[in-house]
């Protein structure tokens, strides 16, 4: 047994034998770690993938998502892999999420973050309106967020004659939805019918149209208010910049003529809640 260990000793004790063992040990070690760096690169992982194709703001149910094996190369980004954190959770209102398409983490929100999409693009000091339309008013269902309408007064004079003008211009459409409050097309499989077209104006454009709204329900006015598609933003090349204006001051003077003793209280309300 003492002699084992001598000849161990001096085994060790030889320098070429060391060097030769240190050699070995790295390229062992060089070997199963690049095996190792390997395997990790192109084992494939379990991501969850879409279905089905998924709208803005819709609730994704465990039926939607399916479970895929992807070669680590392909996970980039914010890629949600767990499925667990997707369950229960929405689309976000600005994610159309494809079929087959993986989960992001800025394409899913809790339901309290979500927001209203038209909501989030209303400019400081403007304040929203909501005008009541129809297929026929919207030119068979043609006007689109963020397409620009001019506003239009129709109503009848103290003559009983049709007045009719540009009463504001350079209105842009925030949302159009239909009765029921949902975005008009924000889901491509539905057909939704206009009902609203949402926008924003400064505040004295507010009430003036709510004046006219009122007037709708004076027998001898018969006030109506015309949405009418415009190019006037496609012309000036900036339309982030343009902001609505009144057109006619003799149409603004007639609202205030027939509403000078109608207070704020009684006119109607348009200002819309948020979904």
């Amino acid at each position: 047994m003492g002699n084992l260990g001598f000849k161990l000793k001096k085994f060790f004790q030889n320098k070429n034998t060391v060097t030769i063992l240190g050699v070995v040990l790295g390229v062992l070690i060089i070997f199963f770690g690049y095996n190792y760096r390997v395997n990790q690169a192109i084992q494939p992982v379990d991501i969850p993938y879409a279905k089905v194709s998924i709208q803005p703001r819709t609730k994704i149910t465990e039926d939607m998502i399916g479970i895929a094996q992807v070669p680590p190369a392909m996970v980039k980004g914010k890629v949600i892999k767990n499925p667990n954190l997707i369950v229960g959770k929405w689309s976000n209102y600005n994610a159309y999420i494809p079929f087959g398409s993986m989960f992001y983490e800025d394409n899913i929100i809790t339901e309290s973050r979500l927001p209203d999409s038209a909501f989030i693009n209303i400019r400081d000091g403007f304040t929203a309106f909501n005008l009541p339309v129809d297929v026929d008013l919207t030119y068979g269902n043609s006007m689109f967020p963020d397409n620009f309408i001019d506003i239009y007064l129709k109503a009848l004079d103290p003559d009983g004659k049709v007045i009719y003008g540009k009463l504001v211009e350079n209105v842009k459409i925030l949302a159009v939805k239909d009765n029921s409050g949902e975005h008009v097309f924000e889901n491509s499989e539905q057909t939704r019918r206009p009902s609203i077209l949402l926008f924003a104006v400064p505040e004295d454009i507010h009430l003036l149209l709510r004046k006219a709204l009122y007037l709708q329900n004076v027998r001898t006015i018969a006030a109506e208010l015309v949405p009418v598609p415009t190019t006037q933003s496609y012309k000036s090349g900036n339309k982030e910049n343009l902001t609505p204006i009144i057109s006619n001051q003799e149409l603004k003077l007639f609202l205030e003529i027939n509403t000078g003793l109608i207070t704020e209280d009684q006119l109607p309300d348009v200002i819309p809640e948020e979904q």
